[in-house]
């Protein structure tokens, strides 16, 4: 079927890519270029991961039946004594009276809050309405405006004219005040900051990455037709992505994290399987011409040699000849590598399938993007790909322009796509071959050594640490929790059903527990007590766990952003099991029935677990630790551990990109194998056909992940960083040494299967 449809696409090339160009046109005209409404950018949103808990059911109890359905913006200024005592003194007070007088007549504008407007307590000291939008030191205030929504969306028309005049009262206030700090800024601005820096950071990354895979490609191909082939397909998938993303926003949010993962995911496999098609291609073009001799010329071809119009038709015949060749070479290599591809990204797919038994909407937003954009790749590779290698094929035999300088062609020959019988990996696996178990040993020793420090892993949300400084609102963010907590969202939060009396004891208890700094005196806010509590740096996440093991007699609730932090934590680590299990039963089953063995699944579950560790313990040296802070650029001070969605994708991905390549080395041993080649000699020369193609690949994948990493999205390039230490390890020491160190260590066992499974493979067995 799969040799059928090659040449199929092959042959109607034409119809196809119209097909393909008609496609990605409507993507780009929707999803980027809004024709249909707001573009892919505009639909997106950052409200952070969120579950089900007793953080956010605290949150709902003090919410109550009062209206949600608004927005906020604030005008922040610090650096200057303001209070309602002075609040008719010319300067700043009366701008903000101005501004707080144009807000009010504003369409869409519920409330505004001027706290120099409420009147002050008989002390003199503000009013307790206002006190959370003076500043702790009473050096600044924040002018507070509160806009309807509708369907849940702050449209632009309201949002548009509260900020123009929010903007307009900073500039005076700039100019009256110039010493001070004044920010606009609020939740739809610092969605709107965070979307434009992930837009931004894509493109970055696109620019770094595409330049660099092609130079990589134009190295193993030696030329500029046969490397493109590979990119234009990596390009439609990430148009392919972005035109299903847009899709999906409509179902489901999609955050700012999403759109660059699924983008990266996408770019990866789609060279990896575009690098994986052309060389075969070119491997069995080869093949093919060298078989098929030349076909003689007829006698009445013979006798008319001179004429003009027997020579023409010679040449066409030999044309017509190698045409039919080419087409059968893209049949045969839909057939074997195409095959390939598919059960790759199947187990790819498989492996983000784990990620919907987690809760968090976000994760599972990940997941079905995941696993369309590895169906896009998977289709760039197996329809688009043959159409472009039925146009210009026959010219890949032919030598790149880059072959003829001098010095340069012996150096790509060298380092060619289609790998010679004998060469470096096949030299490199008989030197492994002579002491396999210990080499064995020392790889799988070096890979603990490197996931060590997960060990010390601490798994905490980012939270508000993972804004970046290239962030419109950076400076309003760092300018409210550094000077007005109590107007930022409590990290620990006590909730109380109770009397006021009992509720202060809890409070008082609290106050005395380690990393604890302090515990405001209760409040009532919607019929329950509510106690604010102040903890040290990064340990707030340990004392919710520790208030929640020590629980009073009455009703109570402890939430707040890091109690939020604590159930999103507790809510991957109970799914997290389930998605191991789903993932592991699902590759066990897949490799069975490509390879017929219980034995090969085994050790590349294990194989890929250690490796994927050892990519986890890089990621809690270089961020937890801080020792990868000055080559990335981020503030290790700002990271108190791993995020957990950082973890979740990291080891998702990471084994899907180990399996890819499992898959790219196992067809080629089964090949060797099914050939009637030793075990011995199948993983040799399985390696040989496959390492320049998995190096490659690998090379490319992980310049295109250290691409994505150079971004100021903390968590993107956690990810970034991560898992292009997990590629450079599974295609260099796990696949190069590891992988066939193992197999010849248990070659006696390695293809074996129960009795009973033999019949399930031969009927349902993945093969030729």
């Amino acid at each position: 079927m799969l040799h059928t449809l090659g040449v199929f696409i092959a042959r109607h090339r034409f119809i196809v890519l119209i097909a393909w160009a008609i496609l990605l046109a409507t993507f780009v005209a929707t999803a980027l270029g809004g024709v249909a409404g707001e573009t892919l950018f505009q639909r997106l949103s950052s409200a952070g991961p969120t579950v089900k808990g007793e953080a956010s059911e605290a949150k709902q109890l003090l919410r109550g039946s009062r209206n949600q359905d608004t927005e906020s913006l604030s005008l922040l200024i610090y650096g200057v004594v303001l209070s309602p005592a002075r609040a008719r003194e010319a300067g700043p007070a009366t701008i903000l009276a101005k501004a707080a007088a144009d807000l009010r007549k504003l369409d869409g504008v519920s409330e505004v809050v001027n706290p120099l407007e409420l009147p002050p307590q008989s002390n003199g000291q503000p009013s307790p309405a206002a006190a959370a939008l003076f500043a702790k030191d009473g050096r600044g205030l924040l002018l507070n405006v509160a806009m309807t929504t509708s369907n849940g969306r702050l449209g632009d028309a309201v949002l548009a004219p509260v900020r123009a005049r929010l903007d307009a009262a900073a500039v005076e206030l700039r100019k009256t005040t110039p010493d001070a700090t004044v920010e606009v800024g609020g939740t739809p601005l610092l969605v709107d900051s965070l979307v434009a820096v992930a837009e931004a950071d894509l493109q970055k990354g696109e620019l770094i990455s595409l330049p660099i895979a092609l130079l990589v490609m134009l190295l193993i191909f030696g030329g500029f037709l046969a490397a493109g082939i590979p990119l234009i397909g990596a390009i439609a998938s990430i148009v392919g992505a972005l035109g299903t993303l847009y899709g999906f926003s409509f179902l489901m949010d999609i955050d700012t994290t999403v759109l660059n993962v699924i983008t990266v995911i996408g770019l990866g496999l789609s060279i990896d399987y575009g690098l994986l098609i052309v060389s075969r291609f070119r491997e069995e073009f080869r093949a093919l011409v060298l078989r098929t001799p030349a076909t003689p010329p007829s006698a009445h071809d013979a006798q008319n040699a001179t004429a003009h119009h027997g020579r023409d038709e010679h040449d066409r015949r030999g044309r017509h000849d190698r045409h039919e060749l080419m087409l059968q070479a893209v049949g045969i290599t839909i057939d074997t590598a195409g095959r390939t591809v598919l059960f790759s990204g199947l187990t790819f797919a498989n492996a983000t399938v784990g990620l919907l038994v987690f809760e968090p909407t976000i994760i599972r937003a990940i997941a079905v993007g995941a696993v369309s954009v590895v169906l896009i790749a998977i289709l760039t590779a197996l329809v688009l790909v043959p159409a472009l290698l039925g146009y210009f094929g026959e010219r890949l035999l032919q030598p790149g322009l880059l072959t003829l300088i001098p010095g340069l062609g012996s150096l790509l020959t060298r380092f060619g796509d289609v790998a010679p019988q004998e060469g470096v990996f096949s030299k490199l696996t008989r030197s492994v071959q002579r002491a396999p178990t210990l080499i064995a040993l020392v790889g799988i020793t070096a890979l603990l050594l490197l996931g060590s420090p997960v060990l010390g892993m601490n798994v905490t949300n980012s939270g508000s640490d993972a804004i970046p400084r290239s962030s419109s609102q950076y400076g309003f963010v760092t300018a409210l929790n550094a000077h007005f907590p109590l107007a930022t969202g409590a990290k620990v939060q006590l909730v109380a059903d109770t009397d006021e009396t009992s509720a202060a004891a809890w409070a008082d208890q609290v106050a005395a527990r380690p990393y604890v700094t302090d515990v405001t005196p209760p409040a009532e806010v919607n019929g329950h007590w509510v106690s604010r509590v102040s903890v040290d740096t990064h340990e707030g996440p340990a004392v919710v766990r520790e208030v929640r093991a020590d629980r009073p007699g009455f009703a109570n609730w402890v939430g707040g952003s890091d109690a939020a932090s604590v159930d999103y934590t507790d809510s991957l680590l109970r799914g997290a099991p389930w998605a191991a299990l789903i993932v592991a039963v699902a590759t066990f089953l897949l490799l069975f029935l490509m390879t017929g063995s219980v034995v090969i699944p085994v050790t590349a579950l294990v194989i890929s677990t250690i490796s994927l560790g050892a990519s986890v313990g890089v990621l809690v040296w270089g961020f937890q630790e801080g020792n990868l802070s000055g080559v990335l650029n981020f503030e290790p001070a700002t990271i108190s551990g791993v995020d957990p969605l950082v973890l979740t994708l990291v080891l998702t991905f990471g084994f899907g990109l180990a399996m890819d390549y499992e898959m790219f080395l196992l067809s080629r041993i089964k090949e060797h194998y099914d050939r009637g080649e030793s075990t011995r000699l199948a993983i040799e020369t399985g390696l040989q056909s496959s390492g320049r193609i998995i190096t490659s690949a690998g090379l490319i994948i992980v310049l295109v992940f250290a691409g994505f990493a150079t971004g100021d999205l903390l968590q993107l390039k956690q990810i970034g960083t991560a898992l292009a230490v997990a590629v450079l390890l599974d295609a260099t020491l796990v696949r190069a040494v590891l992988v066939p160190s193992v197999m010849t260590s248990l070659e006696r066992i390695l293809w074996w299967a129960p009795r009973w499974m033999h019949p399930l493979h031969a009927r349902f067995g993945l093969r030729d």
